[in-house]
């Protein structure tokens, strides 16, 4: 364990009432937690630990309880709702540790399932998603009002998120009833030292982009700009947060949407798409350094025929260089004399041309094939090659070079027991797909997988052209696009070429590329045969950090080997890979793989990204040998570097929490020698980026700090704390002013109001706001409605989205059509939320006509098809609250045993305890209600007055007239059911 978590247990166990710890991304939060569950005893009590939204945390969490102590047997089991309650009472009362969803927590603190006097606390592991009509927060209050003397412990590694809005960190502690806050930051004197006492051998290589990189950073960022400047103008925005450098981060589109939301309706259709076009733009900038040329063209393609018509920033100055340049590190059009076809494009029209090529016309252009086309018009491939791919080459070449000079070394150090350098090396990228690029790119070259992409690029397009000529209807019998086909470009008269775009004529070369392609067999394939790029642009400059360790690294002198170490390396790596039982064809064949096919230990860790590679047959073609290699993606989130300890990181796309990781393992292992390389894109956006989330984290944690030193926490007598809605309690206990005239002011005591409330709907927030209003909550399973006030009153609660999802899905029919069925007055209450508009559309957006897809025909049409349904609209979660204690007055309260029987079939098939007691024929109803004269007034009395509607038809006028109380409405009823049947004789 590093010292500075022992600090924080110390300060946590000091206070007996438990705390809010904040931590720097990175710096091992699920260690912390793991080393604090095993300085527990059972004796204490149980504990129960909040399950995290990311199952990652929770996976960490017991990887690392079986190692810091293997002989721990109390690994946190999860509490789930397919236990039954008795099961769940048992392991509330064992004195272990447990995962717990809240839902299942809540409804059993609720229903009295959960023994209080028996839990010693209760550990919140994402504390910055918190907010005072969350779950957590319910589940903390009910507990602290049950049993004072348990604490409650948050964790939180995301300081951006504490710092989000007014004084987050101190609404979310009054929230956990917590008085004392631990900021534990990267430059806190503690962490600084340990991880700066010995830290790792840092190479930190900066890599020029190509200028067709350069330029297409420089179009978005203009682009960008452009966008940030337009979105000033509507003056709705703060300005200080709109610039680029924001821009780079995700939490952007939360600080713009935060301060729009209330006012979206409001907004014009330029504005919305330009929060939309800021997304994609920064989505542009990251898959730039991220992904090969060809993927990010693809990507590019999607997006021109997705947001064509109706983007902002597509019709920027500068977006035309993004699509160009994007082009052109893929492929680019020219003519046989070696002119460019966007130089000849102004007096193309001017030339005749040839509208049949023969086959001699086909050529092959520097070793890659390419189709002449329009009379000497060729698509001539360039398919560049991502800067980074050859600089991991030469550095893994490198770390090959520098393992078999210490090879004899290290074999005698392995003698003795000695051996700090297990050889291992990790490349680290963002995601999977990635990892599988640089795998490939190391076990065949990266020429071949830039083909691979390529014919994946050509073939899309020839299916997307297949499928759309199969929705078209063949209006002639000769087919037009023969020459396309085989590979030939047929091109139009002289006289037409004004008509013919560019554009046009360069989407048939790459049609004619593709469906050259597809007719080629495999064997007349062009043979690549990767050759080591030497020189060039890919050579990174290095530059060394300050204060860390120097050795000297030559990347020209990598060529340097002779024979017999060749020889020799050659044997180890076969060794190597005899012992790893790892062939090419099963390394090319690339899987997830779990933990315990890699490990000895039998440690297995659940969702890992890891890619192995091991093949010899790259240092025969190449004369470089390459040592083993994982790859390991960032995004899956688990302990890599406890679980493999290698000796040589590579961290091919640079985050921040992954740099504290690495920091964190070498403080724990100081005496393995640890060699980190970092690959930066030379005055890129994702060197940029990086720094800023450095700079970000920073001044979160100097916020934090600020607000630390002015914070009011409330506490009570015995220094308990009163949390945040205690003004609100004690309101409710002098609500009203008393009248003179009742006994001297004497107040009458309260009946305290209750709501029967679905399981399901502890999702929402809405039960916590109900309880914090002084209503008792009784969580049941319902089968008709999700709110019962009163044994009249049925609500079916329904957010936005939930009511558009059922309203498609025929959901929403089915569950008034119960309610409306079993309850006298069933009420569909429309909720929306507190921080967005209080409009399903803008103004702008509602049409004059009535049409099936908008969402108030629906409304309409429900309203008419159910007359009784009362629909309630609902500003937030707190105004429901007002509008159920409202229509809960002068009505009774609602019946549990009876609500819970509403609508669930007995025995028999009988439904059971209806509300109105018709046990009745649904059909036949429906039927009778239908009839003319028969309204929602006299169908009871019809029903009570004939047993059927055969009795019905037979009944005589003056018998209907008073059933149906009225002659008029009786002789409408029997005229239908007296007239004839028409027939065509």
């Amino acid at each position: 364990m590093v010292q500075f978590h022992e600090h924080i247990i110390t300060e946590l166990l000091e206070n007996s009432n438990g705390g809010l710890v904040v931590l720097s991304s990175g710096l091992s939060l699920s260690k912390l937690v793991s080393s604090l569950l095993l300085l527990r005893s059972s004796s204490e009590g149980t504990l129960l630990l909040l399950s995290p939204s990311s199952t990652s945390l929770k996976s960490n969490i017991t990887f690392h309880l079986k190692t810091l102590n293997p002989q721990f047997n109390q690994i946190p089991a999860e509490i789930t709702a397919d236990l039954p309650a008795h099961h769940r009472h048992a392991l509330y009362s064992s004195g272990n540790a447990f995962f717990i969803t809240p839902r299942i927590l809540i409804v059993d603190l609720l229903t009295n399932k959960l023994p209080t006097s028996k839990i010693a606390g209760i550990l919140v592991l994402s504390a910055h998603s918190l907010s005072e009509t969350s779950t957590e927060a319910f589940i903390v209050r009910i507990f602290r009002s049950l049993n004072r003397s348990a604490y409650v412990r948050a964790f939180s590694d995301k300081p951006q998120a504490m710092v989000s809005g007014f004084a987050k960190a101190e609404r979310t502690m009054k929230c956990l009833h917590v008085r004392k806050l631990h900021l534990w930051p990267r430059f806190q004197v503690y962490v600084s030292q340990e991880l700066e006492r010995d830290p790792p051998e840092v190479v930190d290589i900066r890599v020029p982009m190509s200028k067709y990189m350069v330029g297409i950073q420089k179009a978005i960022i203009e682009v960008m700009d452009a966008c940030l400047k337009e979105m000033r103008k509507t003056n709705k925005v703060d300005v200080e947060d709109l610039t680029v450098e924001n821009g780079l981060f995700k939490s952007f589109d939360e600080i713009v949407r935060r301060q729009l939301d209330p006012i979206w309706h409001t907004l014009g259709k330029k504005t919305k798409q330009l929060v939309s076009d800021l997304k994609t733009l920064r989505k542009l900038l990251d898959y730039l350094v991220r992904y090969d040329a060809v993927t990010f063209l693809k990507y590019l393609d999607t997006l021109r025929v997705s947001e064509s018509f109706r983007s902002v920033w597509i019709f920027a100055e500068a977006s035309y260089k993004i699509f160009d340049y994007a082009k052109k590190r893929v492929f680019h059009l020219v003519r046989s004399d070696g002119t460019k076809f966007n130089e000849l494009s102004k007096g193309v029209k001017k030339k005749k041309r040839k509208s049949k090529v023969d086959d001699k016309d086909i050529e092959e252009v520097d070793g890659t094939s390419s189709s002449t086309l329009n009379a000497g018009l060729v698509l001539e491939e360039v398919l560049e090659e991502s800067p980074k791919w050859k600089v991991l080459r030469e550095v893994l070449e490198e770390v090959e070079e520098e393992r078999q000079k210490e090879g004899m070394l290290r074999e005698e150090l392995f003698a003795e027991g000695e051996d700090t350098n297990n050889g291992i090396v990790l490349v680290a990228c963002k995601d999977e797909r990635s990892c599988l690029q640089l795998e490939e790119c190391i076990t065949s070259s990266p020429k071949k997988v830039m083909r691979e992409e390529w014919k994946k690029y050509l073939l899309n397009k020839v299916q997307l052209r297949d499928i759309v000529n199969k929705k078209k209807k063949p209006k002639d019998t000769k087919p037009k696009g023969f020459g396309i086909l085989d590979g030939v470009t047929p091109i139009a008269p002289a006289q037409n070429a004004e008509t013919t775009s560019i554009s046009k004529q360069e989407h048939d070369a790459l049609l004619a590329a593709a469906s050259k392609l597809r007719n080629v067999s495999e064997n007349d394939h062009v043979k690549d045969t990767p050759q080591p790029d030497i020189g060039g642009q890919g050579s990174g400059k290095r530059k060394r950090k300050v204060g860390i360790r120097k050795v000297p690294v030559v990347l020209d002198a990598l060529g340097v080997q002779n024979n017999d170490k060749e020889e020799s390396v050659g044997n180890k790596i076969g060794m190597s890979d005899s012992k790893n039982e790892v062939n090419e064809d099963e390394t090319n064949h690339v899987s997830a793989c779990r933990f315990s096919e890699i490990m000895e230990e039998g440690t297995s860790v659940e969702n890992i990204v890891l890619r192995k590679h091991i093949n010899p047959d790259v240092a025969e073609r190449t004369g470089k040998p390459l040592p083993p290699v994982h790859f390991y993606a960032l995004e899956s989130d688990q302990p890599i570097l406890d679980i493999l300890k290698p000796s040589i990181v590579i961290v091919y796309h640079p985050d921040m929490a992954f740099v504290r990781e690495i920091e964190v393992y070498k403080a724990e292992n100081s005496s393995k020698r640890l060699k980190v390389y970092f690959l930066f894109y030379e005055d890129s956006t994702e060197a940029q980026k990086f720094e800023a989330s450095i700079r970000r984290e920073n001044g979160a944690f100097e916020s934090l700090i600020r607000q630390k030193s002015m914070m009011m926490i409330p506490v009570d007598q015995s220094e308990h704390c009163l949390g945040s809605n205690y003004a609100l309690e004690s309101d409710l206990n002098t609500l009203q002013n008393s009248v003179t005239r009742k006994a001297g002011g004497r107040k009458e005591a309260d009946k305290e109001m209750q709501v029967i409330v679905d399981m399901r709907e502890f999702m929402s927030s809405l039960p916590n706001v109900l309880h914090q209003k002084g209503m008792r909550i009784i969580p049941v399973t319902l089968e008709v409605g999700d709110y019962i006030l009163s044994p009249l009153i049925c609500v079916e609660r329904k957010s936005i989205q939930d009511l558009f999802m059922s309203f498609t899905s025929g959901r929403l029919y089915h569950q008034v059509e119960t309610m409306v069925r079993y309850y006298r007055i069933p009420v569909l209450l429309i909720e929306f939320s507190q921080d967005k508009s209080f409009s399903f559309q803008s103004a702008s957006d509602i049409g004059d006509d009535v049409t099936p897809n908008s969402i108030i025909s629906k409304l309409s049409l429900l309203a008419l098809h159910f007359p009784r349904l009362r629909i309630i609209w609902s500003r937030s979660l707190h105004a429901t609250a007002e509008i159920f204690a409202s229509l809960k007055a002068n009505q009774d309260e609602p019946d549990e045993t009876k609500a819970i029987r509403v609508g669930v079939p007995s025995e028999e098939g009988i439904v059971e305890n209806d509300v109105r007691a018709e046990n009745y024929n649904t059909s036949a109803v429906e039927f009778l209600r239908r009839l003319p004269g028969v309204t929602d007034s006299n169908y009871r009395a019809i029903m009570d007055g004939c047993k059927s509607l055969a009795e019905l038809a037979l009944l005589p006028e003056e018998r209907l007239a008073e059933l149906m109380s009225g002659h008029k409405a009786a002789r409408t009823l029997r005229d239908f059911l007296d007239a004839k049947y028409p027939t065509l004789l």
